[in-house]
């Protein structure tokens, strides 16, 4: 039976109160049945069971420990297979609701999906919903009732099912509740999930004595990745997996699997082979096959990512498992419309009989806070990968919180369970539980950043993106306005009740960091950084996200507070009177691709923020060279210029930043160089900001000159050893 006709089934089941032919379990606080088990492992579901339809009904459900028997109605609970029965990661099992006689039986595969029966049978006859880790909505019912013919039996395609959400990790109840994993690598050995090259190899055990080992780049061997050709590096990672399978038997799974970098070995050997497999990633399954060959009972898996993302031409063995990633999509439709090369690996990979582990992304994750309106596209992408034969899907949440959090992880979860589900329905259905009378606020917002989107069909909505990517879209000044309007409505529904309040101040979160994103750009008049009321949005920004237990803006792990600093240094700077606003720029290096690389965009009055495509202008493997016209000879005392940091992304600080000055004769003498305070090393703060301000005894100039130093180059420890890196400013301010 397909499930989306169980799904509605199930919907007119429980509109029939009062048709012929039903088992009614509970009526007026009444009930003839008993809960049964017979295996002790069910006790704790009945006792959930029992628990949840007394509150719904308010009629007593005695448990009883026995076979089902007698004339007496009950409702029996079984797992059919052994009391703890262990599956396999892409072995699903099963769930089954069937009415036998007066009675009903609620069995599941195993013990794990014996709760998942009970979760089910209370989700669609009782309306039971599990919002969040602390929020059951149970409603109470004058009646119950099942069709007395009712036998629904339910298999998920996806077998193992993740959603990287703390409110999973964090609460295996929970998780249990929607059916989806609480750890993020379950079966996995816990030293080795993903990327794993450099834990087999460790860089400071192997490389000084035996830098061969790793991959050749530019004619220097650096330890981004292992060299795969090399016979010693394969009888050393086949020890270590051995090791870690020794120290963790009960594991069923090790990842072998590249570094989360693209630098790899280009030697004579690895090249020849990636030239007849046509892919660095046949290379790769050379090798891990070749791994996998000495664990016949273990499943190893690999990477599908980036470099390695199309097949080559070997097949993988029949216990390696191969995980594939989307990181790449545009997730502003559907990966099958929007990412069409993916979806073509896809198929590849599955037309070459592979074993497939799909790693989806779902938030952007260099801003978490941020409007991300892809609610609509995670049910084709599950449906995609469901249909393409995957049977363990990773959807890579925010883990910490991110826009709509809560509502993001509840219906991803949903889908992976089962993805024909009806997503307005689903989306309707949360927020009128969770929300309350705020829910019609709540859905006009959704629903309106999603269809202004939608006019935009050139957009690329990238997890790598920015809020300032979209202030001519969907995040527009009037838009961004018009979403404020509705979370104050928000508010104002539900201001006299604290825990929706709360709710709705979590919610408003992603709107609140659009708008003060967009008044750092000085957007529009009324978004300004001019406004008197910036600085109490930024308050009140902060507090909620305190209040809310939020401390992180993104993965790198720029913190709440560290953003409302940035901020509040920014607000500072903009008081100043800068004789540079608006004032015309050269450059004498050439920027790259990012703020339209418009030299303007050092003096539009337009402030950097924590991603690099937040009005920052880039320059890739050369200095920034760059003068400003003042227009006239006046007074100068000061001047300064911010930068950006990003390590994981090559973006550094300059090595040193020197500003010069000339009056009309532009003969630039010099005014003072800065060294970088915080140079560049392993354990540097992964995102930051740093404003190179120079004062200096009062000159007179009608030009002013900055030259910052770039580093050029990744240092060989870095992932992105031997790539130009960038350097990155912002307004260049002169007072």
């Amino acid at each position: 039976m397909k499930s989306v006709s169980v799904f509605l089934f199930f919907i007119c089941a429980c509109t029939l109160a009062g048709a012929q032919g039903e088992l009614v379990i509970a009526e007026k606080g009444q009930s003839p049945y008993q809960v049964t088990f017979y295996a002790e492992p069910a006790r704790e579901v009945a006792l959930e069971l029992q628990r949840c339809l007394r509150q719904a009904t308010g009629a007593d459900f005695p448990l009883a420990q026995a076979e089902p028997g007698g004339a007496e109605p009950f409702i029996h609970l079984r797992a059919a297979g052994p009391h703890a029965a262990a599956r396999g990661p892409l072995s699903p099992g099963w769930i089954r609701l069937q009415a036998q006689g007066q009675s009903l039986l609620i069995e599941g595969s195993d013990a794990e999906h014996l709760w998942y029966a009970a979760y089910e049978f209370l989700e669609h006859f009782a309306g039971c919903r599990w919002l969040d880790p602390e929020t059951d909505f149970v409603p109470r019912l004058e009646r119950l009732a099942v069709p007395e013919d009712l036998d629904y039996w339910f298999q998920p395609d996806i077998a193992t099912r993740t959603v990287h959400s703390r409110l999973f990790y964090d609460n295996p109840e929970f998780a249990r509740k929607h059916r989806v994993t609480a750890e993020a690598f379950p079966y996995y050995t816990p030293g080795a999930r993903v990327h794993t090259f450099h834990r087999f190899l460790p860089e400071a055990s192997f490389y000084e004595v035996h830098p061969e080992y790793y991959a050749l780049r530019d004619g220097r061997r650096l330890p981004t990745q292992l060299c795969l050709s090399h016979p010693e590096v394969l009888r050393l990672v086949i020890d270590s997996v051995r090791a870690h399978f020794e120290r963790h038997p009960e594991a069923e799974a090790i990842s072998v699997s590249q570094d989360d970098n693209t630098q790899y070995c280009t030697c004579p050997d690895c090249s020849r082979a990636d030239a007849e497999e046509g892919s660095p990633a046949g290379t790769l399954l050379r090798f891990v096959n070749k791994v996998a060959e000495q664990f016949p009972g273990k499943t190893v898996s690999t990477l599908a990512y980036q470099y390695t993302r199309s097949p080559g031409k070997t097949r993988p063995a029949a216990n390696v498992l191969i995980t594939l990633c989307s990181i790449e999509c545009d997730r502003s439709g559907p990966i099958a419309e929007k990412c069409t090369a993916f979806a073509d690996d896809l198929a590849a990979w599955r037309d070459m009989g592979a074993r497939l582990r799909i790693w989806d992304y779902t938030t952007q994750f260099t801003n978490f806070l941020a409007p991300f309106p892809n609610l609509h596209t995670l049910q084709p992408n599950v449906q995609l990968f469901r249909n393409s034969g995957a049977r363990w899907v990773f959807e890579q949440h925010s883990h910490h919180p991110s826009e709509l959090f809560e509502l993001r992880s509840y219906l991803t979860a949903k889908l992976l369970w089962n993805p024909e589900l009806e997503v307005d329905s689903l989306i309707r259905d949360f927020c009128t539980h969770y929300y309350g009378p705020a829910a019609p606020f709540m859905l006009d917002y959704i629903y309106s950043v999603h269809a202004e989107l939608a006019k935009q069909p050139a957009f690329f909505l990238f997890l790598y993106g920015d809020p300032s990517q979209a202030f001519d879209s969907f995040l527009s000044a009037g838009l961004l306005e018009q979403y404020r309007q509705a979370m104050d409505g928000a508010e104002a529904s539900v201001a006299g009740d604290a825990r929706l309040l709360e709710r709705v101040h979590r919610a408003r979160l992603g709107v609140d960091f659009a708008v003060l994103e967009a008044c750092r750009r000085n957007l529009s008049p009324s978004l300004s950084l001019k406004q008197p009321w910036v600085p109490v949005q930024l308050e009140r920004f902060a507090r909620f996200c305190r209040d809310a237990d939020i401390s992180l803006m993104n993965e790198m792990g720029y913190t709440v507070e560290e953003y409302a600093q940035a901020y509040q240094a920014t607000l500072e700077r903009a008081a100043l009177p800068n004789l540079a606003a608006g004032r015309p720029v050269t450059l004498h290096t050439k920027p790259k691709k990012y703020a339209g690389e418009n030299p303007q965009a050092l003096t539009d009055s337009a402030f950097g923020g924590a991603s690099f495509y937040a009005n920052w202008l880039g320059f890739e493997g050369n200095d920034l060279i760059a003068e400003v016209d003042l227009g006239e000879i006046v007074e100068v005392r000061a001047t300064g210029m911010a930068f950006l940091q990003v390590v994981n992304h090559i973006v550094f600080f300059p090595e040193e930043v020197q500003y010069f000055y000339a009056g009309e004769n532009r003969q630039f003498r010099p005014l003072g160089k800065l060294s970088n305070p915080r140079p560049l090393q392993r354990n540097s703060k992964v995102n930051d900001q740093f404003f190179f301000g120079l004062e200096f005894e009062p000159v007179k100039a009608r030009y002013l000159k900055v030259q910052a130093k770039s580093l050029q180059k990744a240092p060989w420890w870095h992932h992105g050893a031997g790539l130009p890196c960038w350097v990155f400013a912002d307004e260049w301010l002169v007072w």
